[in-house]
């Protein structure tokens, strides 16, 4: 199944993801975190957009087993929308999101961003290939060109990983439930500097999207640079930025992921 299949999907109470969206034990994250933003924005009054999605990944989402969604409207203000929504499987919670919509205030405050980095076109860098049985399975849905650093289980010590994603298949439109399942895409960057494979998964994970969000097509590349802040003890810390084809801020991540290994 495509990933707008899925999205149109989640509109029912409960849902069955096929193994082609898997990453290892589990369902790709990017995709179950998407899912239930889905369902999360759907209880919010119109005009206001996703800023911020904090998820607490607790425990795996199984592929070809039924999900159901849980979503409470915990306050809606004159201006912002606070929304948790919950992904449970086999009676238990595996995801918890919690969902800040909120639409334009009168600021004086203007900040512009900083410029996106000076890199190579998708087609110059170098493409993770969907592999079966070697990549993980969701990537035979996504393409990942890499601009920053080194593929997993390089043994290289670089603090920086990256480059261009984008759908193999796009959908119609580009919407912020696309943002979030490309932006968690990529593998942690921590895992350039191991020599083997070692599983790893994430912990935790903020997103916050830039408004007024810049147009974007369906099949546009976007660019993520991630750049891991510590690691020690199994735990690394990053944060990430990424950017449309023509350089504008588009999202902000950070993440806390576990490493076994």
């Amino acid at each position: 199944m495509r990933f707008d299949e899925l999205l149109a999907g989640a509109g029912a109470s409960s849902l069955v993801i096929p193994g082609s969206w898997g990453q290892g034990r589990a369902t790709f994250g990017g995709l179950v975190a998407a899912l239930a933003f889905q369902k999360m924005q759907a209880v919010v009054q119109a005009g206001r957009p996703l800023r911020a999605l904090q998820v607490a990944f607790v425990g795996p989402v199984s592929v070809d087993e039924p999900l159901s969604f849980e979503v409470e409207l915990l306050r809606e203000g004159r201006a912002a929308s606070q929304v948790e929504g919950r992904i449970k499987q086999a009676g238990e919670t595996r995801l918890v999101a919690l969902g800040s919509f909120g639409g334009d205030r009168e600021s004086q405050v203007q900040v512009t961003p900083q410029p996106a980095p000076e890199v190579p076109t998708p087609d110059a860098c170098r493409a993770l290939d969907y592999i079966q049985g070697v990549t993980p399975e969701f990537t035979q849905h996504i393409e990942m060109r890499w601009a920053f650093g080194n593929l997993p289980f390089a043994g290289r010590a670089d603090r920086e990983m990256g480059g261009w994603m984008r759908f193999r298949e796009p959908g119609s439109e580009m919407t912020d439930a696309h943002i979030i399942a490309l932006v968690d895409a990529w593998p942690p960057a921590v895992l350039q500097h191991v020599k083997r494979p070692v599983p790893a998964s994430s912990m935790s994970w903020s997103l916050e999207i830039v408004h007024p969000r810049p147009q974007m097509k369906a099949d546009e590349p976007l660019l993520y640079r991630a750049e891991i802040d510590q690691a020690g003890s199994g735990y690394g810390h990053t944060h990430a930025t990424i950017w449309n084809r023509e350089g504008e801020l588009v999202a902000l991540s950070r993440q806390t992921v576990t490493v076994f290994g």
